[in-house]
């Protein structure tokens, strides 16, 4: 299963029994395999770059090999067309790969942004990271290193980035599923850095029945990773600092698109053997639930007097051809705040 990377409140009524069998079959869906192939590859060398050029190249695709804490980390760029200082920064899903960020080739996001004078920021990696700062490796899978993307993200990156004319306070972000969650809190934390987020199919209700419950089998799946290791045990206060219902009120004043769409097979749907089949009825349990957090987090906004764009499409499952959609349809809101036409 891809928590967001896919092929890649009921009433006081209910019966205790309903609920656990709602509650099982969330978890099952978290963790079901989505696709055939979708583990990440090798990554492949590019080269550092040596003396800045101190202007952002104009336009062009071009991987690129940035210093961390976390060792040499691989981020394709797609310069703005016309050499211009704004970013907009594209976040991964749960099942994140190594040698390429899916937005790259699973999207025509590329070709979307082609004319615009605004650079496309794909980190390639951190799969189940939710894009956080870790407290230590995951001890289930022998990872070496912890996990430190916040801290890659909003400084290593912006810094290195500077060095090519891109601006460290000139950017928007926006991600699916894990990358949706993880985009609106980056851009909570780090107004600075961001001026407009999106999250397309996210988990916006982390503190939700279930929901933790989830996310550690979903990374269990997705790589062994022990999610103790990245926000502590469920009591801890770091689930609360990494959920956006929780910290929605340090999002008012920023442009926000938020999508979900139905879960019922649309358009892009359109399975032709029994693993197809079996990727759709997982991708429409995946969509189905990152609705009902969607909704949540929705009213949550409301009640707080926070705007926000929402789109709730009728028909799509948890899969990228819907992702694709969404970002073009958000693509307005980037280009006018950024000043990237």
């Amino acid at each position: 299963m891809r928590l967001g990377n896919a092929t890649s409140s009921g009433s006081r009524g209910v019966s205790r029994s309903w609920k656990q069998r709602v509650l099982g079959l969330t978890a099952a869906a978290l963790v079901l395999p989505v696709s055939a192939g979708i583990a990440g590859g090798v990554a492949t060398a590019s080269p550092i770059h040596g003396a800045p050029v101190l202007s952002a190249p104009s336009g062009g695709f071009e991987e690129l090999i940035v210093p961390s804490g976390m060792g040499p980390i691989k981020v394709q760029v797609q310069w703005a067309a016309r050499g211009g200082n704004a970013a907009l920064y594209l976040l991964d899903g749960l099942r994140a790969r190594n040698d390429r960020n899916a937005w790259s080739f699973e999207t025509n996001a590329l070709q979307q942004f082609a004319g615009d004078n605004v650079t496309l920021v794909m980190p390639v990696g951190g799969q189940s990271s939710f894009y956080s700062d870790w407290y230590a490796p995951s001890n289930f899978n022998g990872q070496k290193t912890t996990y430190k993307w916040e801290t890659f993200l909003t400084k290593e990156l912006p810094a290195f980035l500077a060095n090519y004319g891109v601006s460290p306070t000139n950017n928007a972000i926006a991600g699916l599923s894990m990358g949706g969650s993880a985009a609106l809190t980056l851009a909570a934390y780090h107004r600075d850095q961001f001026k407009a987020a999106a999250a397309y199919s996210g988990y916006l209700n982390i503190s939700a029945p279930g929901m933790r419950e989830a996310i550690r089998i979903a990374m269990l799946d997705a790589g062994r990773f022990n999610v103790d290791s990245m926000w502590g045990p469920p009591w801890s206060p770091n689930w609360l600092r990494n959920d956006p219902f929780v910290f929605a009120p340090k999002l008012k004043g920023l442009p926000l698109y938020i999508s979900a769409a139905s879960g019922l097979p649309g358009p892009y749907d359109r399975p032709t053997s029994a693993l197809g089949v079996y990727n759709t009825a997982n991708g429409m349990a995946l969509e189905a639930l990152a609705l009902v957090n969607t909704r949540a987090f929705q009213i949550r906004l409301a009640t707080l007097g926070v705007p926000a764009r929402f789109e709730f499409p009728a028909a799509g499952t948890h899969s990228w051809k819907y992702w694709e959609a969404e970002l073009f349809k958000s693509r307005d809101m980037f280009l006018d705040v950024l000043n990237a036409r």
